[in-house]
């Protein structure tokens, strides 16, 4: 079975974690939670209780996601325990997902360097890295995955599956995802 990683900080965006999550796990994926508190308040005054608090470097996912939002994804981005569970995951070829505002997290551990991605539209200052690909909604460049927002959040969650080896396609199918554009 697939294991997944999403970290929160305070100010997360919740439907950037909540949809992915929700996905994830329809595919049956294990999805752990980590926040860098337990109860961690997003950017719209909603408590997710994490599964876990983070206190030591990631280890043997198979995919770490991070949702934007801010504070949220500067918190992330300041943490030094996110950036080494990310570069460890690179480092062990493991795929990493950050949506919104999280690129800049990725940029941070040194993730981007010749690297397509997309993000949120304002972010281009604090992404010097890479090939931005500003008008794309997903972006996948190897073992990196980039999404541009929260309109897109469930886009990002079906990718994810696919890219983890499920049926993406079945679950737009049993969520109805494929009726907005028919």
């Amino acid at each position: 079975m697939k294991k997944v990683a999403v970290i929160l900080a305070n100010g997360f965006e919740e439907v950037e974690a909540v949809a992915p999550i929700d996905i994830l796990r329809r595919a049956k994926f294990e999805v752990d939670i980590y926040g860098l508190t337990e109860e961690v308040t997003g950017a719209h005054n909603i408590i997710i209780k994490a599964d876990h608090i983070l206190e030591e470097p990631l280890k043997g996912y198979d995919l770490i996601m991070l949702p934007g939002g801010m504070p949220g994804a500067k918190n992330l981005r300041d943490n030094e325990l996110v950036i080494k569970s990310l570069q460890q995951a690179n480092q062990d070829q493991q795929q990493i997902a950050a949506i919104c505002a999280a690129p800049i997290v990725l940029e941070k551990a040194n993730l981007l360097d010749g690297k397509k991605f997309t993000h949120f539209p304002g972010f281009e200052d604090q992404l010097t890295s890479g090939f931005d690909q500003k008008e794309a909604v997903v972006v996948v460049d190897g073992n990196i995955v980039t999404a541009r927002g929260a309109g897109v959040a469930l886009e990002f969650g079906y990718t994810l599956v696919d890219l983890l080896g499920g049926d993406g396609e079945a679950i737009r199918e049993d969520m109805q995802y494929n009726y907005l554009f028919s």
